[in-house]
């Protein structure tokens, strides 16, 4: 069966369903107990005036089922910004149909569009079918590199705070 797959901007009438598709991810990357955010914070952070993010949300035959979460970092030694995909995730009933390679397609196209020297994401290491789904796509696993972290309560300690 073919199916249409459509990707678009997310829209503030979007914020219940981003909402949603956050908490489906957190489920599925057992995570959900570090959800705390609410929708007055997906107002700001992704429709203010300045935004931290943008969202593109996709869509299997008219139904909402997956949705992307990205922003721009910079990279010091190409001198020029990145695109940096901070959450994919598609509902398991719409995997395999195409829309997880469509996000990435259409992040690519907004990347090559605004210059970006390259794009980068994480992925959980018992993520093994979105391993082996990103490595389709010729993305590459940064070898050598570990992932460091301050939470709010160790930012604030050495801030001194």
């Amino acid at each position: 069966m073919i199916h249409q797959i459509n990707v678009r901007e997310a829209t503030p009438d979007d914020i219940p369903l981003i909402a949603e598709l956050i908490l489906d991810l957190a489920e599925y990357e057992k995570l959900a107990d570090l959800i705390s955010y609410n929708h007055e914070d997906i107002r700001r952070a992704l429709f203010s005036d300045s935004p931290d993010a943008e969202v593109r949300i996709g869509e299997v035959d008219g139904k909402p089922e997956g949705f992307a979460l990205f922003f721009h970092n910079y990279s010091t030694f190409l001198g020029r910004r990145g695109l940096y995909l901070e959450d994919l995730f598609v509902r398991p009933e719409a995997r395999g149909k195409g829309l997880g390679k469509r996000l990435l397609v259409e992040l690519a196209k907004t990347a090559k569009a605004r210059d970006c020297a390259r794009m980068e994401w994480f992925v959980l290491d018992w993520n093994v079918p979105s391993i082996e789904f990103y490595k389709s796509l010729g993305a590459q696993p940064m070898e050598g590199w570990k992932i460091f972290r301050l939470t709010s309560d160790n930012i604030s300690a050495l801030a001194g705070l």
